[in-house]
């Protein structure tokens, strides 16, 4: 049986010690989510589901693809054949995202600790607690930062401890989502971990930190309007 509050505090411990591995992937992927931010918040507004945490669970699920459900990967306007299944079909991704959140376990809707060791747990539980049991960390959180090097669960109860996951994890999703807009925070907290203001609490992607996410849109930026 997994101790959530042991799992929680083993999170905090990793989100506290968590570098980025992959920043320029982190960034265009983060910035790629942020842009629809306001689909996100709207299924916020109806689950209580801070909206980075909607936005992580859509790319690791599938790829923020909008024909498949937040739920699983499913096209959410078919009835879903894998776990959650017998879900659906829905009239639009936001329902089928609601209806994951609130009707399908782990019921994050219910979910109150949204601090970051919370969010982080529940993002974990969303995939499932199979790491946890063998005290490794979840690909699901920690690919793409230095808290994860291998080890994946392939299929349904088969672990591979040599096999890497491929896609960014949530947690490296959230800190260069944080790099992007240092005002997103969880349970009230800002979760942005350094930036070059001299006010730590308000950072500005116009005055980025050499080397960090923020800088490496920064020039993207720079360089696309200079070719046009």
């Amino acid at each position: 049986m997994v101790d959530l509050n042991a799992l929680s505090a083993a999170n905090a411990k990793r989100w506290a010690n968590a570098k980025l591995t992959r920043k320029a992937e982190a960034a265009n992927v983060a910035l790629r989510l942020y842009k629809v931010r306001q689909r996100y918040q709207a299924v916020e507004r109806q689950t209580g589901v801070p909206w980075p945490a909607i936005a992580v669970i859509h790319e690791r699920e599938s790829s923020q693809q909008w024909n498949a459900s937040l739920a699983q990967g499913d096209p959410w306007n078919r009835v879903s054949v894998h776990v959650p299944a017998g879900r659906g079909p829905f009239d639009s991704w936001e329902a089928a995202a609601i209806d994951a959140l609130v009707k399908c376990p782990p019921f994050l809707a219910r979910h109150k600790d949204w601090t970051i060791a919370g969010a982080l747990t529940a993002l974990e539980t969303y995939n499932g607690i199979g790491y946890a049991a063998r005290a490794v960390p979840s690909p699901y959180l920690w690919s793409g930062t230095n808290q994860y090097r291998a080890g994946k669960y392939v299929r349904d109860g088969v672990y591979d401890p040599g096999k890497v996951d491929p896609q960014l994890g949530g947690a490296a999703l959230l800190m260069a989502l944080a790099e992007l807009d240092p005002d997103i925070s969880f349970a009230g907290t800002r979760i942005a971990k350094s930036f070059a203001s001299s006010d730590p609490t308000r950072a500005s992607l116009t005055n980025p930190s050499k080397g960090s996410i923020g800088a490496f849109v920064v020039n993207l930026i720079r360089a696309i309007f200079r070719r046009t």
